[in-house]
C-alpha cells in the first residue's frame, strides 16, 4: 500500500481560493499561494482549469487555452498524486489537439516518435499484472466457456485479440479436470504481430502436452478491421466460442469515417458562477465520485450527443453491423464480450473530456491505492497505456480516433440487431472472481451483476462490462 505520499484521491472541502479566481483565464502570472495548497485543494484547482482549457480548445480560443495550459503545467506532474498525474496527461492531449491546427509543426514535433507494437504489448501485460480487471475478465470468460461447452467433444475458441496466454492456460487446466475428459480443443488467435501468435502457440501447445489434451492453435496475422471471417475455418461438429476483450470498439472508427458527419460538434456551455459555488460547498468525496456525480452537470450535453445515444444511430454503423452479422453467421454457442463501461464516443470534445476524466480518474485512483508513486511499472502503464488512450480520445478525430468506448446498453442493442441472444453469466463465475480479488488482496474492487451481465467496478464505479451472447435463429 502507498504510505506517506498524501491523499490518494481528491476531496472537495470548501475552497476560499476559488472566490479569488476569474472563471476565464486572464493575463497575469499564476497565484503564488497555490504552491501552499493541500493536495485536495490543488486537485480541484487542476480540474477547474482543465475544463476551462478544454472549453477554450473546443471553441478554438487558442490564446486563452494556452494561458490555461501554462497555469495547469505549473502544478501537473506525471509522478505526483493522482490528480497531478491525470492533469499532466490531459494537458498533453489538449496541447496535441491544438498543435494539429498546424500540421507541419505537429508532424515535425512527432517525426522521431517510434511506435513499437512490442512495447505496447509489454505495457498491456504490465496492466494485466498491476490491475485485476483483465484477470477478472479472463476468469469470467473461461467459466462461461466451461459451462457452455459441458459435454462437447470438439471445441473451437476464437480469440479476437490473442496476446495473453495466461487466459487459455487456465482454461486448459480446467478442461483437463472434466469428469467426461477434455475435449479436442482448437484456438484461433488473431493478432497483427506474427511473433505474438508464435509465442502464444508455443506456450499453449506446451501446456496442452503436459495435460494430455488434444490441441491445435490456428494463428491469423491481421488487424480486427481487416479480418476475413471466412479465414476462421469453423468446422462442422465444432462447438464454437468467441472471446473479445476490449476490441470491438475500435471498429466504430471505420464507421465514423464512412458516415462523414455533416454537422460540426456544437460548442459546450462555459462554466458559470453558480456551478462554481456548487464546487465550493460539496461534501467530502473521492475524485471519482465528484467527477461522476457533480462534474457532469457543469456542461449540458450537446445536441449531437443525444443523437449519438439514440438506437437509431446504430443504423449508421455498417462496419460494426456487418462484422457482428458475420460472427452470427458462424453460429457460435457462446460469445463473451468485455468492453469499457464509458461513453467516450461522442462527437463533441467536451463530452469526451468529461467522460474520459470520469473514467481515468478512477483508473489512476486504482493504481494510487496499491502501487507506490515512484514505481517504474506504474509510470509506464500510466504514460504508455492510459496516456496514449487519453490522447487518442481527446486529440484525434475520424478513423484515427480508435478509443471509442460505449456502455453495455448500446452494445446490447447492436448484438440483438445482429441476431444474438443474451446468455446470463453464472453465479459461480462471480464467486470465483470474488475469491480471486481476495487472494490477491485487491481492496476497493468489486463485481456487480445486472440482467445476467457483470460489471467490474472500482469502489462503486463500473469500469468494464462482461456480457455473454449466443447464436439465435431468426423466426
Amino acid at each position: 500500500m502507498v504510505q506517506d505520499e498524501g491523499s490518494s484521491s481528491v476531496t472537495s472541502s470548501p475552497l476560499q481560493y476559488f472566490s479569488l479566481m476569474s472563471l476565464s483565464p486572464g493575463i497575469g502570472s499564476p497565484y503564488p499561494w497555490l504552491k501552499e495548497l493541500k493536495s485536495e485543494d490543488r486537485g480541484l484547482y487542476l480540474i477547474h482549469h482543465l475544463l476551462v482549457c478544454a472549453n477554450h480548445v473546443a471553441s478554438s480560443s487558442i490564446d486563452n487555452a494556452n494561458l490555461a495550459l501554462e497555469r495547469i503545467s505549473l502544478h501537473a506532474s506525471p509522478d505526483g498524486d493522482a490528480m497531478q498525474r491525470i492533469a499532466a496527461y490531459f494537458t498533453e492531449a489538449l496541447a496535441d489537439r491544438i498543435l494539429k491546427n498546424w500540421p507541419g509543426l505537429h508532424k515535425a514535433l512527432n517525426s522521431t516518435k517510434i511506435t513499437s507494437i512490442t512495447e505496447r504489448i509489454l505495457v498491456q501485460k504490465l496492466f494485466f499484472e498491476l490491475c485485476p480487471f483483465l484477470k477478472l475478465s479472463y476468469l469470467i470468460t473461461n467459466q462461461a466457456i466451461l459451462e457452455a461447452m459441458e459435454g462437447e467433444k470438439m471445441v473451437h475458441i476464437i480469440d479476437l485479440y490473442a496476446f495473453e496466454p495466461a487466459q487459455w492456460i487456465n482454461l486448459l487446466q480446467s478442461l483437463s479436470t472434466r469428469p467426461e475428459g477434455p475435449p479436442h480443443l482448437r484456438i484461433t488467435g488473431i493478432h497483427e504481430q506474427k511473433e505474438v501468435l508464435e509465442q502464444m502457440a508455443f506456450r499453449l501447445t506446451e501446456e496442452a502436452e503436459k495435460l494430455d489434451i488434444p490441441f491445435q492453435f490456428n494463428p491469423i496475422v491481421c488487424t480486427l478491421e481487416n479480418l476475413d471471417v471466412e479465414s476462421l475455418r469453423v468446422k462442422t461438429g465444432e462447438a464454437l466460442a468467441i472471446s473479445s476483450v476490449l476490441q470491438l470498439h475500435s471498429l466504430l472508427a471505420i464507421d465514423d469515417e464512412m458516415q462523414k458527419r455533416s454537422s460540426p460538434p456544437s460548442a459546450s456551455k462555459s462554466l458559470n458562477s453558480n456551478n462554481l459555488q456548487r464546487v465550493l460547498h460539496m461534501k467530502q468525496r473521492t475524485l471519482g465520485e465528484w467527477l461522476e456525480k457533480d462534474l457532469i452537470n457543469i456542461y449540458s450535453p450537446s445536441p449531437d450527443s443525444a443523437s449519438a445515444s439514440s438506437p437509431l444511430s446504430l443504423n449508421a454503423s455498417p462496419k460494426m453491423g456487418s462484422f457482428l452479422t458475420a460472427l452470427w453467421g458462424l453460429s457460435p454457442k457462446l460469445m463473451v464480450i468485455t468492453e469499457q463501461e464509458s461513453n467516450q464516443n461522442g462527437s463533441g470534445l467536451m463530452e469526451r473530456v468529461l467522460e474520459a476524466l470520469n473514467f481515468y480518474a478512477a483508473m489512476f485512483d486504482c493504481l494510487e491505492s496499491t502501487i507506490p508513486r515512484a514505481s517504474v511499472e506504474r509510470q509506464r502503464v500510466e504514460k504508455m497505456l492510459f496516456g496514449e488512450e487519453i490522447k487518442n480520445i481527446i486529440a484525434c478525430e475520424g478513423v484515427k480516433r480508435r478509443e471509442r468506448h460505449e456502455k453495455l446498453e448500446k452494445w446490447s442493442l447492436r448484438l440483438e440487431l445482429a441476431g444474438f441472444g443474451r446468455v446470463s453469466l453464472s453465479y459461480s463465475g462471480m464467486l470465483q472472481a470474488g475469491r480471486l480479488l481476495q487472494s490477491y488482496g485487491f481492496d476497493g474492487y468489486n463485481i456487480k451483476e445486472e440482467n445476467g451481465c457483470f460489471f467490474l467496478c472500482w469502489q462503486e464505479r463500473p469500469m468494464f462490462s462482461v456480457s455473454a451472447w449466443r447464436f439465435r435463429r431468426y423466426d
